[in-house]
């Protein structure tokens, strides 16, 4: 269990560093900042935001999980 909390933690902070901000962000660097630029939030920003939600509730879903086991062990 705690290997996918890792895993999510460093997915999590690389999916937070790829979104766009008001200055824009790492995702200019792959060509996010053209397709923007076009207009409105892009698929490829509106799958980020899905990819990071659904990292996020797997995150979450892992230290619940984790906390749990380690407090039925502890008893």
């Amino acid at each position: 269990m705690s290997i996918v909390l890792i895993v999510t933690s460093l997915l999590m902070v690389l999916l937070v560093l790829l979104h766009k901000g008001k200055g824009g962000g790492l995702s200019d660097l792959f060509g996010g900042g053209v397709t923007s630029s076009l207009g409105g939030s892009s698929v490829v920003e509106r799958n980020l935001d899905r990819l990071t939600i659904g990292t996020g509730v797997i995150w979450f879903a892992a230290i619940v999980a984790l906390g749990l086991l380690l407090k039925s062990q502890g008893s």
